[in-house]
């Protein structure tokens, strides 16, 4: 069984899915996916420096991922040739991971898990819900970025109200980290039943 795991930015995703992974299971992360295929000696990377130019890599002749950033939040035709690029990628790296999961059941932890078809794996999807905010306080004291990139960080993601409308289970994190905890080890339990 795979429990697909979302929310907005600063919704708490990590610390819901480090909560899992304490409880024994096991953890995909598209996120993590997504540098993975982008490393020092990948196809992906190769191709991004021959499209981008050199000066997309950094001294250490790794993605520069703040200037990708730049580029594609500029340009939607240039933001396509790279999601063309690292989708398939990224969806293939995500299916090997979750193949090789033993756990009794997996996490995939996606912030796009609605907007892409990454939730046709999921079973089920698990929603972390805050107010939003929070999710800028939150994201603003975590990122150190302008509450105006914050902003359009959550205008780009699905709607709160989607979200929650697309949601099996929802988490709301709006309390203490004792508070969410004990919100994933009741959930941990549910989803042990239905196995």
């Amino acid at each position: 069984m795979i429990i697909g795991l979302t929310g907005g930015i600063g919704s708490g995703k990590t610390a819901v899915s480090d909560s899992f992974e304490a409880l024994g299971i096991d953890i995909v992360d598209a996120d993590l996916a997504s540098r993975v295929v982008v490393q020092k000696g990948k196809p992906c990377l190769a191709q991004i420096q021959e499209h981008f130019g050199d000066d997309i890599l950094n001294e250490d002749e790794e993605l520069d991922r703040a200037k990708l950033r730049e580029i594609i939040f500029q340009s939607d035709q240039e933001k396509e040739w790279l999601e063309s690029l690292l989708h398939p990628a990224i969806a293939n790296q995500i299916k090997d991971e979750l193949e090789a999961s033993n756990s009794p059941y997996t996490i995939l932890v996606s912030p796009l898990l609605l907007e892409t078809n990454q939730k046709d794996y999921c079973s089920q999807v698990l929603v972390i819900d805050v107010p939003i905010e929070i999710q800028i306080e939150r994201t603003l004291k975590r990122d150190g970025v302008s509450k105006e990139q914050v902003q359009s960080i959550i205008s780009a993601q699905i709607s709160r109200s989607e979200r929650l409308n697309l949601a099996d289970e929802v988490i709301v994190n709006d309390g203490s980290l004792e508070d969410l905890q004990r919100a994933v080890k009741n959930i941990h339990q549910k989803f042990l039943s239905q196995k």
